[in-house]
């Protein structure tokens, strides 16, 4: 993305105010009311300066020193209080909206196709939605803090400074149009590293994402050094970008430094001649000299804001393009509602392509309804492709896709996968307990719940278990073997107890034991519903009432285990091939 094509400051900010900030108006108004006020009561300490050194100093007026001294104390309580007043209050709303923006950024990833998150690695979407976020969020108190307190007390000190003295206002002030160029440079300077920042942030998230999800591989070959040596080399190029951008945001304030130094230069010599000139009492200059001392600093972290600002606006063009990806899987306008009863399943001349590579050619079989279709064949032949077209996470190219006459994208996604349950061979489990795992956000009767853990042979591990079915399963259910995490797979699909079954090798990681009671559980769940099943094993696949051979996306054989071993075609030969090997 060149600068020219980067989202405007405005365009940006305006973006963040209408989708989250807004919503906490009345809370900003509160906490602005009270920067204001802090503001004014800064200003007013500059304001004391004068009695302090003409009436007390100057003057000894004994009667002066109290109040004035006493106005001073309240002064500074005073400040402290609404300071704080201000500060939680922003903590509160900048938290509140970040945590807002989360949530949408996961509620909108998940609606996102399956092409887009093959394009965009776990370890970027967690960036995205913590690490972008995140930085808004560390920048967020700042921005507001210092662009409405600063800017306040920067207003009334320069009030008081006008009212003292308009002309050494403008002489203290001779620096400010020597900024314009430099800070514009510096802000796209800041802007263009901090979003190479946030960009080497999910390149590390990726991979810390794929060796802590790979760490067996890793380990057993020997990837310990190479995996080190790729993320120190992106360690490397982090510091260094951060650096830059660093630099960057340091050298607004700095500017102003040099600034705020001619125009003390120039303060001095005028003023310092016209107090001994007498044309101006000590009071005056140093309710002046205090007025400007103190604005210069508000000035100064003005100055750290508009940097960053860049910083946060890098990481809210992020979030603003995810946030405005669109799905190409929308559910219809006007949908049709989903069959009842048991349906049939039919596609007819099917094509789809991944990028350039055709999985489907033409493909065309019917799963009749109530009963078992299994679908052989070598590996990329586009067997799991059909499980993706019959849940929606992909449209075909071209053909039908029909369940019970009805196409999946008529449907909405919610009616069309609450007629399916999916048991396949990666059985993803949360870091939640054994229970919530099973039962996944629903409400289940104990007496459902003890059939399911019955019939899907989990009872046979459960008292091994320390706390049963309140177990913690850990991360992706790694505290649960292969065999027990299918198993809770497959007790899902009982209590779903939809009237499609789609089974991806649903007994592979079992062992011979376990893998006749669960398959016997699976033909007991099959009876009366549409199941379809993919298996590279063909002994567990002998009795379905069709078996389809599928090979480079296309049917190439299809009929029943005695009739296609009649033929002696591809499906012989794939049962020689296995049967010999075994």
């Amino acid at each position: 993305m060149s600068e020219d094509e980067h989202t405007s400051s405005w365009v940006l900010f305006k973006w963040l105010w209408h989708g989250y900030l807004r919503r906490y108006v009345w809370f900003l108004a509160v906490a602005l009311f009270f920067m204001m006020l802090e503001g004014g009561l800064t200003a007013s300490f500059s304001v004391m300066m004068q009695p302090l050194f003409d009436d007390v100093f100057l003057g000894a007026k004994q009667e002066a020193l109290l109040w004035v001294g006493l106005a001073v104390l309240g002064i500074f309580v005073a400040r402290g209080l609404v300071s704080l007043a201000h500060k939680v209050i922003l903590t509160w709303a900048s938290q509140q909206s970040m945590a807002d923006i989360r949530s949408d950024m996961l509620a909108h990833l998940m609606t996102l196709d399956v092409d887009f998150h093959s394009l965009h690695g776990p370890g970027q979407l967690i960036q995205r939605v913590e690490g972008d976020v995140g930085a808004i969020a560390k920048v967020w108190k700042t921005l507001v803090t210092g662009a409405g307190r600063d800017a306040v007390t920067f207003v009334a000190l320069l009030a008081v400074a006008f009212w003292t003295d308009w002309v050494w206002t403008l002489v203290a002030l001779v620096g400010v149009p020597l900024m314009i160029g430099p800070t514009a440079f510096l802000q796209r300077f800041v802007r263009k590293n901090s979003r190479r920042v946030r960009q080497i942030a999910a390149d590390q998230s990726t991979r810390l994402n794929e060796v802590f999800h790979g760490i067996l591989p890793v380990k057993l070959n020997q990837l310990e050094k190479h995996q080190s040596k790729n993320f120190t080399k992106l360690q490397h190029q982090r510091v260094k970008t951060e650096v830059r951008a660093a630099a960057g945001q340091a050298s607004l304030p700095t500017l102003i430094d040099v600034m705020s130094g001619l125009g003390f230069f120039g303060i001095l010599y005028m003023a310092g001649n016209e107090i001994l000139a007498g044309e101006k009492t000590v009071g005056e200059f140093m309710t002046f000299f205090t007025a400007i001392g103190m604005m210069f600093e508000p000035l100064r972290r003005l100055g750290a804001v508009s940097g960053a600002w860049q910083m946060a606006a890098a990481g809210i063009e992020r979030v603003k393009a995810m946030l405005e990806t669109p799905s190409n899987l929308l559910d219809p306008a006007h949908p049709t509602p989903a069959p009842m009863g048991t349906p049939g399943i039919v596609m007819h001349d099917v094509a789809l392509n991944y990028g350039d590579a055709k999985i489907l050619r033409g493909l065309s079989f019917d799963a009749e309804a109530g009963k078992t279709t299994a679908l052989v064949g070598a590996s990329g032949a586009g067997k799991s492709t059909v499980f993706n077209l019959l849940t929606r996470l992909v449209d075909p190219a071209s053909g039908e896709v029909l369940i019970g006459g009805i196409a999946p994208s008529k449907m909405t996604s919610h009616d069309l996968r609450g007629m399916i349950s999916v048991v396949s061979q990666d059985a993803m489990l949360f870091d939640e307990t054994l229970r919530e795992n099973i039962v996944l956000d629903r409400e289940v009767s104990e007496e459902n719940l003890q059939a399911a853990l019955e019939a899907a042979f989990i009872t046979d591990f459960l008292p091994r278990l320390e706390n049963g079915l309140d177990t913690a399963v850990g991360p992706r259910g790694s505290n649960l073997s292969g065999g027990q995490r299918q198993r809770v797979a497959i007790a899902r699909a009982l209590l779903r107890d939809t009237p499609i079954l789609l089974l991806d090798e649903a007994t592979s990681a079992l062992d011979v034991q376990s893998e006749a009671k669960v398959q016997a559980a699976l033909d007991r769940l099959a009876i009366g519903r549409t199941t379809l099943v993919i298996a590279h094993r063909l002994s567990t696949v002998r009795n379905a009432d069709k078996i389809v051979v599928m090979d480079q996306g296309r049917v190439v054989e299809e009929g029943t285990h005695e009739a296609l071993m009649g033929k002696g075609g591809a499906y012989a030969e794939l049962c020689r091939l296995q049967f010999d090997r075994t």
